[in-house]
């Protein structure tokens, strides 16, 4: 009865506890939540571009704040299935008009990373 017992308990350890035993075969799977924001999006984005024309070119912002509708903030996080983690952050500013006015976060236009 002992064994059986301790068999049953050990046997529960093991599957309970199984994140740290590495099965070969198991595959994990990639992350990704949020807005896929790249260079090449960006460089496209001019002053005095309407939101709808940024919208077009970045897509749908992830948060818009519902006191300062004229902040646009685009989110992005990936794990990767090796445990690697990636974000990235970019906020988009428009004047009282609905014009583009300035960008902050992980990407600046690349005319304006060569003046600084």
């Amino acid at each position: 009865m002992r064994i059986v017992t301790l068999c049953l308990l050990s046997l529960s350890l093991i599957t309970t506890a199984c994140s740290w035993i590495s099965f070969p075969g198991i595959h994990k799977l990639d992350i990704q939540q949020g807005n896929i924001v790249n260079q090449e999006m960006i460089d496209q984005l001019q002053p005095g571009m309407t939101k709808s024309q940024v919208q077009y070119i970045l897509g749908t912002p992830l948060i818009t704040d519902s006191f300062n509708t004229n902040r646009w903030d685009y989110y992005y996080n990936r794990v990767a299935s090796s445990g690697e983690r990636t974000e990235e952050q970019m906020t988009v500013f428009f004047d009282e008009e609905g014009k583009l006015v300035k960008m902050t976060g992980d990407y600046l236009p690349t005319s304006a990373q060569s003046e600084q």
